[in-house]
C-alpha cells in the first residue's frame, strides 16, 4: 500500500555514507533534507548537469544553496549526453546521469567514500514507467518497472520513496516551507511520460483510487517471474555452454530456447534482441540440420553466427582494422 513520506523514510536504512542524486526538483530536495537531518554528517550529494535546457542554471544554483544551508558536501558533474543510434534524448540523459553517478560514488566525494546512492522516483514516477512500458509492448523486465533496491559496483542503490505518491512529497516540502525548481519540460506534451501524467494519470485517480497499490503489486508480480526465469536460464546456459551449442540449443522447447538465447546476449555481449530478431534466430536455428546450413543474423548492434556446432555474437565495428 502507498505510504506517507514520513513512513517511507522511517523505513529506509541504507549503508552509510549516503549520496543523494539532486536534480533540484521537488523529489530529490525532500529526500535530501530528510536524510540530512537523519544522518548529519554522513550524507552527500550529487547534481548532474546535462546544460540542456535554460533551467539548468537554475537547478544548479539552487543545489548548491540548499547543500550549503543543510551542510551537506555537493558534486556538480557536467555531462554531455549525445544521444546514440536508435536511442532517445532521454535515455542517453539518463545513462550519462548514472554513469556520473557511479563514478563519482566510486571515487569517492571529497573523502568521503559512498557506500550507498539514493535516487528519488516515487510512485507516480513508478506507474508512468509502467504504463510506458505496457505501451511500447516490453517484456516481464519492462513490466517489473523500477527496483526500489538493486547492487551493482559495489555500491547499494535505493529508490526509497517508490511507495509515496507525489504529491504526498510536494505536501511535506509545503509544509516544513521548503522551496524548489520545477523542470519547464514537465508540461510539454509532445513527450509521453507527461502527457500519461497530465491526461491519464486524473483519469486513473478518479476511476480506480487504488491504482498505486494494484499496479505496484503486478510489477511485483512480473518481477518476481523475471527473477524465475533467470535462474532457469543460468542453468541452460550452463547446459548449453557458453558459446552456446546448436545441437542443446534444438532441445530445448521455444520458450526456453528464446530465454537462454536472450540470457546469452544480455549476459555475455550486452546486447537486447528485438522481438523480430530473436524469432528469425530461432527459426534458423530449428532449420540448422545440415553442417552446411549457414546462420548469420542482425541481433542488436552486432550479428548472431554459426561457427562449427556453435553460435558466436560478434560486433563488426569492433572487429574492423
Amino acid at each position: 500500500m502507498t505510504h506517507s513520506f514520513e513512513q517511507a523514510m522511517a523505513a529506509f536504512r541504507p549503508a552509510l555514507p549516503l549520496a543523494v542524486a539532486l536534480s533540484g526538483g521537488a523529489d530529490s530536495s525532500a529526500l535530501l533534507i530528510a536524510c540530512a537531518e537523519r544522518w548529519p554528517g554522513q550524507v552527500c550529494a550529487i547534481h548532474v548537469n546535462h546544460g540542456l535546457q535554460r533551467a539548468a542554471g537554475e537547478f544548479e544554483a539552487h543545489c548548491k544553496a540548499l547543500c550549503q544551508r543543510l551542510n551537506v558536501l555537493l558534486a556538480v558533474q557536467p555531462v554531455a549526453a549525445g544521444a546514440a543510434p536508435g536511442q532517445s534524448p532521454e535515455e542517453a540523459a539518463r545513462s550519462a546521469r548514472y554513469k556520473a553517478f557511479e563514478s563519482l560514488a566510486l571515487d569517492g566525494i571529497g573523502q568521503v567514500a559512498i557506500q550507498s546512492i539514493a535516487l528519488a522516483q516515487h510512485a507516480d514516477d513508478q506507474v508512468e514507467t509502467l504504463l510506458l512500458a505496457l505501451s511500447r509492448g516490453a517484456g516481464l523486465p519492462g513490466l517489473a518497472a523500477m527496483p526500489s533496491h538493486w547492487q551493482r559496483a559495489g555500491i547499494d542503490w535505493y529508490r526509497p520513496l517508490l511507495r509515496v505518491p507525489g504529491r504526498a512529497v510536494r505536501d511535506w516540502l509545503r509544509a516544513r516551507g521548503e522551496t524548489w525548481v520545477e523542470d519547464p519540460s514537465n508540461g510539454d506534451l509532445r513527450f509521453t511520460r507527461n502527457r500519461i501524467r497530465a491526461q491519464l494519470m486524473p483519469v486513473l485517480e478518479a476511476q480506480f483510487p487504488a491504482f498505486r497499490d494494484t499496479f505496484a503489486r503486478s510489477s511485483a508480480h512480473a518481477a518476481q517471474a523475471q527473477r524465475l526465469l533467470l535462474e532457469v536460464a543460468q542453468g541452460d546456459l550452463a547446459a548449453v555452454g557458453t558459446p552456446p551449442q546448436i545441437r542443446a540449443l534444438q532441445q530445448l522447447s521455444a520458450a526456453r530456447q528464446a530465454n537462454v538465447l536472450r540470457h546469452w546476449l544480455q549476459s555475455e555481449h550486452g546486447c537486447a534482441p528485438s522481438a523480430a530478431q530473436l524469432h528469425e534466430l530461432q527459426r534458423q536455428i530449428a532449420a540448422c540440420t545440415t553442417r552446411g546450413h549457414r546462420i548469420e543474423i542482425k541481433v542488436g548492434g552486432g550479428f548472431v553466427r554459426r561457427s562449427n556446432d556453435r553460435l558466436h555474437w560478434y560486433n563488426p565495428r569492433v572487429l574492423a582494422p
